[in-house]
C-alpha cells in the first residue's frame, strides 16, 4: 500500500513537471509568434525555449562538452535536415541558418539584413565599431581604414616587424621549458596589433591590455546579465579599463601633434584614423576607441589561436607538415642574391601554406557563428525570417558539412588542390560588404609566423589528449602545454 502510494506521487509529480514544463516552453511562442498572425504558420521549424532564457542551456551545455555540435544536432534530429530553425537566444527571438546557400544570401543581401549582434557584443565591443554601425557610416569608415589595414604598401611595411618578433619569439621559447603555447601566441599576436596600431612595444601596457581583452572575450558572446559574478559584468569592467588606456593614448598623441614635435616617418593606425577627415568632419574620440577595440581585439584572437592550431594539426600529420617544410625550402632556396628577409611576393608565393592555413581556418571555425537581423520580412527556402528577428549563421556546421567537406572532421590541406569553395562554403571572416576588415592581414600574420616555424622548430605537446574547450574559441583546455624545439 505504501509503496503504491510512493508510485502515484511519483507518477503525479512527474506528470506536474512536465505539464509545467510545456506551458514553459510555450511563453516565448505567445509572446513573439502571436504577433506575426497567420505568417507564423510559414515559420520554420523548432522551438524557443525557456522564457528569458530560450535555448541558451542547451547552446551552453553541448558547448562545455567535447561534443558542441549536439545542440544543432538537436534540431536535425528533432525537426528534419530543414537548414533553418526558430529559436531564442542570446535575448532575441532568432532563426538559425545552417545551409552554405542559406548563410550566403544572408550575409551578403544588405537589403533585407543588418548586423545584429547580441547586446553584450554591441555594448563590449562598441556601438560605433564595425560590428554596430548602420550601412552608410560602415562604408565610410571601411573605406577610411582600409589601405592602413590590408593595401599592399601597409602589409609589406608589416612584414619585417611580424618576421621579427616570430624569430625572436621562437628563439625565445626554445629555451625557456614547457610553456602554455597558446598563452606565448596571444601575447606575441597582441604585440604585432599594438605595434602596427599604436607603435606600442610596452611590456606593462600590453600586459594590462592583453588581460583585460581576455576577459572581455568570455562576455562578447555571455548572457547580458550585469551581475557581480556574471562573465558579461567582469566584461564591462574590462572595457571600461580599456577605453581608459585608449582615450590616453589618443589624448597623447594629440598633445604631440599640437606641439608640432617631429613625428616618426612611419605613421602608425593611430596618426591615420586622427587624421581621417571628410567633408571637413573628422572621426570622433568614440568612433577612434570602438575602432581600435575591435581591430585590437580581432587582430590578435583569431591569429593566435590558428596558428596554435596549425602547428598542432601538421605535426599530427607527417606527411603533411613534409609538404609545407618543403614549399618553405624552396622558397629560401630560390631567393635573390643579397635579399635578408622574407617579401610579399614570397608570401604569395606559398600556396601550399595558404592551404594549410585555410584548412585549419575551417577545421577549426573560430566563429561558431555570424549575427544579422531581419531589416523585413524575407523568404528563405520556403519559411518566413520576420522582420526584427535576429539570424545566425552558424559557420561551424557549413565548415563540417560532409557533403560539401569529405571526412569532415579530418585535417588534410590537400583537399584544396585546385579547389575553389562554392559561395558560402568557406566562411571564416564573414561575407559580403560585412567581410572581417583584417583577413588579409591576419593570414600574412599566421604565415610568416608558419615559415619560420616550419623551417627551423617543432612543439611537443605534454598533453596530446587534452579535453578542447570550445568557449569563446575552440582551444585545448591546457592552453596547449608544450616545449617548443629546435630542429
Amino acid at each position: 500500500m505504501e509503496l503504491s502510494f510512493a508510485w502515484m506521487v511519483a507518477i503525479v509529480v512527474v506528470v506536474i513537471t512536465m505539464v509545467v514544463k510545456g506551458l514553459l516552453e510555450k511563453v516565448n511562442s505567445w509572446k513573439y509568434e502571436s504577433k506575426l498572425g497567420e505568417k507564423r504558420k510559414k515559420l520554420p521549424p523548432g522551438n524557443m525555449g525557456l522564457p528569458f532564457i530560450g535555448n541558451m542551456l542547451p547552446f551552453l551545455r553541448a558547448y562545455k562538452s567535447t561534443n558542441p555540435d549536439a545542440f544543432i544536432n538537436s534540431f536535425y534530429s528533432r525537426y528534419g535536415n530543414t537548414g533553418i530553425y526558430k529559436t531564442y537566444m542570446f535575448g532575441s527571438p532568432s532563426i538559425i541558418v545552417t545551409t552554405a546557400e542559406g548563410c550566403r544570401k544572408v550575409l551578403t543581401d544588405d537589403e533585407y539584413f543588418k548586423p545584429g549582434w547580441p547586446v553584450t557584443t554591441n555594448e563590449l565591443i562598441g556601438k560605433k565599431s564595425f560590428t554596430s554601425i548602420p550601412e552608410d557610416e560602415h562604408k565610410r569608415l571601411r573605406r577610411l581604414t582600409a589601405a592602413p589595414i590590408n593595401g599592399h604598401e601597409a602589409l609589406s611595411n608589416y612584414i619585417v616587424y611580424i618576421a621579427d618578433i616570430s624569430v625572436k619569439s621562437l628563439d625565445k621559447w626554445s629555451k625557456m621549458g614547457e610553456i602554455e603555447f597558446l598563452t606565448h601566441l596571444r601575447k606575441m599576436t597582441f604585440r604585432i596589433i599594438m605595434y602596427i596600431f599604436l607603435s606600442s612595444e610596452s611590456e606593462p601596457v600590453m600586459e594590462a591590455l592583453e588581460k583585460e581583452y581576455t576577459i572581455l572575450n568570455h562576455g562578447v558572446r555571455a548572457q547580458a546579465i550585469n551581475l557581480p559574478g556574471f562573465a558579461y559584468h567582469k566584461a564591462l569592467k574590462a572595457r571600461k579599463k580599456l577605453v581608459a588606456v585608449l582615450q590616453s593614448a589618443i589624448d597623447e598623441r594629440r598633445a604631440v601633434k599640437s606641439t608640432r614635435v617631429a613625428m616618426k616617418a612611419k605613421k602608425d593606425m593611430l596618426d591615420a584614423l586622427l587624421e581621417v577627415e571628410e567633408d571637413g568632419k573628422k572621426l570622433t574620440d568614440e568612433e577612434i576607441i570602438d575602432l581600435l577595440v575591435m581591430y585590437l581585439n580581432a587582430g590578435h584572437e583569431s591569429s593566435g589561436h590558428t596558428i596554435m592550431w596549425a602547428t598542432i594539426l601538421l605535426q599530427e600529420h607527417p606527411e603533411f607538415l613534409k609538404k609545407a617544410k618543403a614549399e618553405q625550402e624552396w622558397i629560401m632556396k630560390n631567393r635573390p642574391a643579397g635579399q635578408t628577409g622574407l617579401t610579399l611576393r614570397e608570401v604569395r608565393q606559398m600556396t601550399y601554406l595558404s592551404q594549410v592555413v585555410d584548412e585549419t581556418l575551417r577545421w577549426v571555425s573560430f566563429s561558431v557563428m555570424v549575427f544579422r537581423e531581419a531589416k523585413k520580412d524575407f523568404n528563405l527556402n520556403g519559411y518566413l525570417i520576420p522582420k526584427g528577428w535576429k539570424v545566425m549563421t552558424w559557420f561551424r556546421h557549413v565548415h563540417l558539412n560532409p557533403e560539401v567537406w569529405p571526412e569532415p572532421l579530418m585535417f588534410n590541406p590537400d583537399r584544396w588542390d585546385d579547389l575553389v569553395p562554392k559561395a558560402g562554403t568557406f566562411l571564416p571572416f564573414g561575407a559580403g560588404t560585412r567581410l572581417c576588415p583584417g583577413n588579409d592581414l591576419a593570414k600574412l600574420e599566421i604565415s610568416i609566423f608558419l615559415h619560420y616555424f616550419l623551417l627551423g622548430y617543432k612543439v611537443q605537446r605534454k598533453n596530446p589528449d587534452c579535453p578542447i574547450q570550445y568557449l569563446p574559441h575552440p582551444r585545448p583546455m591546457d592552453n596547449c602545454f608544450a616545449r617548443v624545439t629546435r630542429n
